[in-house]
């Protein structure tokens, strides 16, 4: 004699009840009405030949029955949607994702993602970036960040230093040479806006005593800022080492003696452990390896 067993669906539906008590908030985990949880667990009963629940006006409470049945058939569904994700982890198609800056992955992390493909062309990989620290975005596994100081993390890793180097493009250059520590007075200086006061401080630290801008314009992302210095609007504070590909190109040309280093660090971190997947780790040991000449 053969026995009908109940769908899955009606059981995970039940277990979902048994620990809300309520079939309103199971309806809105399970994303279906109230009226279709019902169903089910009707549908449930009728199959088992039991009543599982006391459905009161304002209340939800298991009968002895389905207690039982809930203590019986709670471990199995734990132990069957564990068996399906480690499964589907295992046989599917694993991804990473990792948030950053920009202009960090424009100028330094895109040029290197071949070096990626590579060594792990079974794993997807996506990218978030972030035009400025106050955006909002979305949760990844692992981020690269700009910060003053070590950031609260499960685990951070410090990448490298910044500094930062007056450049102008090539035709300014020229004016530039002429004109010599007078043309900060006498030519747009550009920075970025979160460091509105960056040419005061690198002229203080440079020994300048007469500083007085004709004209600051701010931008608001490091992309920006340098394409604007490479079009000749002004003179620019540009972030190094990140940005030595707009010098290499001839793009940009660094301006007087000496650059400004500052508390800035480019920071690795993960938010949350996961040791049950690798592949977080191997983007980590790869992002590592990939800046060490950086440090």
């Amino acid at each position: 004699m053969s026995t009908r067993l109940p769908p899955l669906r009606g059981l995970r539906c039940f277990c979902l009840a048994a620990d809300n008590l309520s079939f309103k908030h199971t309806a809105e985990q399970l994303y279906i009405t109230p009226s279709a949880v019902s169903h089910q667990i009707r549908q449930l009963e009728e199959d088992l030949g039991l009543s599982l629940f006391v459905r009161k006006t304002r209340a939800l409470e298991l009968t002895p029955a389905g207690k039982s049945f809930y203590l019986a058939i709670q471990p199995v569904m734990q132990q069957l949607v564990h068996t399906i994700s480690e499964f589907s982890q295992n046989t599917g198609s694993k991804e990473v994702s990792i948030s950053m800056p920009e202009f960090f992955a424009s100028e330094l992390f895109m040029p290197r993602l071949r070096g990626w493909s590579a060594q792990y062309p079974a794993i997807n990989l996506r990218v978030d970036t972030v035009k400025t620290r106050s955006d909002p975005s979305r949760p990844t596994d692992v981020s690269i960040i700009l910060s003053g100081s070590p950031p609260q993390a499960v685990l951070c890793h410090e990448l490298f230093a910044i500094s930062y180097q007056p450049a102008c493009n090539p035709s300014l250059y020229e004016q530039c040479s002429r004109l010599g520590l007078d043309a900060l007075n006498q030519l747009p200086l550009l920075l970025h806006q979160s460091r509105p006061h960056a040419w005061h401080q690198w002229a203080e630290l440079a020994g300048i005593e007469y500083f007085r801008p004709k004209q600051i314009l701010q931008l608001d992302s490091m992309f920006g800022m340098a394409r604007a210095a490479e079009q000749g609007l002004g003179i620019a504070l540009i972030p190094m080492p990140i940005s030595q590909a707009w010098f290499h190109s001839g793009a940009l040309v660094a301006l007087f003696d000496g650059s400004w280093t500052t508390r800035d660090k480019y920071y690795l971190i993960q938010h949350r452990q996961q040791p049950d997947r690798p592949e977080v780790q191997w983007l980590i040991d790869w992002v590592l390896a990939s800046f060490e000449q950086y440090r």
